[in-house]
């Protein structure tokens, strides 16, 4: 548990003395103490949230995710627990809500709500985009779908935020490799169909070399997200300009999207390459 304790539970094991814990440790929530200058973590964050609950909670939301595997969760998120308290301490939300003993797992000593929960909870409490971006990594990790989290919107029909988590779930992708590739996609949706996600090109020999990040198989067009590790990394980027090449022999419009681009210049450059597969088309018709 990274040394997170029970004070006075602690104490009265003969694990630590009050002084010991007074000099040697630092207060996490009431009773609940991590060693000294130990880093701040999500993890310890969530340890120490269930021990203050006496045990009792059951973890869910972002730190549910991030025992799921899910990345791109803060070490600072607040640690989500189905608890119920009505003032729990700072760093620590509490919802009282039904759950079945299927939608929880055990994790370590944790009560952690399974991943189908979990998105059940991501998606009805936080806002669109980060319930998407979080869905996303969570989808990433475990391989959860959709189908698998639509029988608890009939099982807990009336709840808080369906509507809401009924748009995320139809977002929801498995595919993005970060959020800025989750924030890419909803981008293209507000303009185009639903790119597809993931999509493997592959060598002379049959073997994938490329799986681009979104783009649109028919005409042809691919959309990727360029991060800094790609910039930074000499080996990364010159594989980047050599698989660059492959994927443009093969007749792709490749897009290459950067941090620094405005969202209507991305959208622009998109509807440009949508405009010449239209045209190419168009002519591929007449000669036929």
């Amino acid at each position: 548990m990274g040394g997170v304790i029970l004070g006075s539970e602690a104490i009265a094991d003969g694990l630590v003395t009050s002084g010991r814990l007074r000099f040697g440790y630092s207060r996490l929530y009431p009773n609940v103490y991590v060693p000294r200058g130990q880093p701040q973590s999500l993890i310890d964050n969530t340890v120490g949230a269930w021990l203050w609950s006496g045990r009792r909670a059951i973890v869910t939301g972002r730190a549910a995710a991030a025992l799921h595997g899910a990345r791109w969760v803060s070490e600072k998120a607040r640690v989500e627990l189905n608890y119920n308290c009505r003032r729990p301490p700072k760093g620590i939300v509490c919802r009282d809500e039904r759950i079945g003993c299927d939608e929880v797992i055990q994790v370590g000593e944790l009560a952690v709500a399974a991943a189908h929960r979990t998105a059940f909870d991501l998606g009805r409490h936080l806002p669109l985009n980060s319930a998407v971006v979080h869905l996303d990594a969570l989808a990433n990790a475990t391989g959860l779908t959709r189908e698998r989290v639509l029988p608890l919107l009939d099982e807990y029909r009336g709840a808080r935020g369906m509507k809401k988590l009924r748009t995320a779930l139809d977002l929801m992708d498995g595919g993005a490799q970060s959020p800025r590739e989750t924030w890419l996609r909803l981008l293209l949706m507000k303009d185009f169909p639903r790119p597809t996600t993931q999509i493997p090109l592959f060598n002379s020999r049959g073997a994938p070399f490329a799986y681009l990040d979104m783009g649109w198989e028919d005409l042809k067009i691919a959309v990727e997200y360029d991060g800094e590790h790609h910039q930074k990394n000499r080996d990364q980027y010159i594989w980047d300009e050599q698989r660059l090449r492959l994927i443009r022999a093969r007749d792709w419009l490749h897009i290459k999207v950067i941090k620094e681009d405005e969202p209507d210049d991305v959208t622009a450059r998109v509807k440009r390459a949508w405009a010449l597969r239209e045209r190419a088309f168009a002519v591929a018709e007449r000669v036929s």
